[in-house]
């Protein structure tokens, strides 16, 4: 039998998500939460699945084994509390919440309903980010020294003003960091390890009417001793692909957008090389820089297909809610660095 979905939430991401599940053999769409009639009557003629305007409703039907919640970010613990209680599983959009605090709410509401929670993070299916984590953890790089993110993309004053709730600490929980270079800051911990110290600014410098930031630069002090910077903007034109830049005593790895830009080792083994050769490519600005709804389904879907997968046979999902909950931590701690003009330690 397979796991019957239930979608909450149909803004500018729900496509992928709706297609992903759907061309998922062990996977049923079957209910999708939607309050813009317009949508919701497109989306029922497309995908044959129900339509209801209550998450609440769809989180608790009988009939539903698991939940993938794409809302608002802020509005989400609720949801997914009510949800574990009723024994549904979740997966959620980045990030899981806007502060620690609520994620631990629903991570608790699920371990006590043993239930699976996972987080989105499709970048980490990607084979160059894939190399990256390996390189690291295989000791190609040698003792790391700097790890370094940037997110430098581009949103118009019309993506802001389009939205009731972006830009908004309420709901959107942050700006350019927790909305968009989230993505960068998880890669960026899942291969360089847990960061104890970030000292950051913050500003709003290119977008009116915005409560959140535009522009951010933090520096972190990783468990291992590594230092490191995250640049994270909307405020850049034309916007700039997703670039890390991974440096230690034997070597140095670069990927920007999804592609390996340089690769240096004096001691990773021939087929190291490779593989690393295989996964290059002209850099080239990738749309999503600058145009949030092109985004190819294909990274969702595996993640997704992990997630059932881990359901249906009783494993761990390859990006619980756990895991999802770093990068949040880190974005909430640059954030106070910035409120509070000083080094904040974690975790908080």
């Amino acid at each position: 039998m397979p796991l019957r979905f239930a979608v909450i939430g149909c803004g500018a991401i729900a496509r992928m998500h709706l297609e992903a599940i759907s061309s998922i053999p062990e996977a049923e769409l079957s209910i999708v939460v939607c309050r813009s009639e317009e949508r919701a009557r497109k989306i029922e003629e497309e995908f044959g699945c129900r339509i209801v305007k209550d998450p609440f409703e769809a989180a608790q039907d009988p009939e539903i084994d698991a939940i993938d919640i794409i809302t608002p970010s802020g509005v989400r613990r609720d949801i997914a509390v009510a949800a574990a209680k009723a024994g549904k599983h979740i997966i959620m959009e980045k990030p899981l919440e806007i502060t620690t605090k609520r994620v631990d709410d629903m991570l608790k509401a699920c371990e006590e309903a043993k239930v699976k929670c996972a987080g989105i993070f499709q970048f980490r299916y990607k084979p160059a980010w894939i190399f990256a984590k390996k390189a690291v953890t295989a000791g190609y790089l040698g003792k790391l020294v700097l790890g370094d993110a940037y997110n430098k993309w581009w949103r118009t004053q019309e993506y802001y003003d389009g939205s009731s709730w972006r830009g908004t600490w309420e709901l959107d929980g942050g700006g350019a960091l927790m909305n968009q270079g989230i993505h960068a800051i998880d890669l960026l911990q899942w291969i360089m390890g847990d960061v104890l110290e970030v000292y950051a600014n913050t500003s709003t410098l290119a977008h009116a009417n915005i409560e959140v930031e535009d522009t951010a630069v933090a520096v972190l002090k990783f468990k291992g001793g590594a230092l490191g910077v995250i640049e994270g903007t909307t405020s850049v034109y034309p916007g700039y692909p997703m670039k890390l830049e991974i440096h230690g005593t034997k070597g140095s790895l670069i990927v920007s957008g999804d592609h390996i830009v340089d690769f240096q080792s004096t001691i990773a083994p021939p087929e190291a090389f490779e593989e690393a050769k295989g996964l290059y490519a002209p850099v080239v600005s990738m749309s999503t820089a600058s145009d949030p709804a092109q985004v190819d389904c294909t990274w969702h879907r595996m993640q997704i297909e992990d997630f059932v997968k881990s359901v249906l046979h009783g494993t761990e999902p390859s990006v619980p809610g756990t895991e999802g909950r770093k990068s949040v931590e880190i974005i909430n701690a640059i954030y106070e660095s910035s409120r509070t003009r000083m080094p904040i330690k974690l975790p908080l």
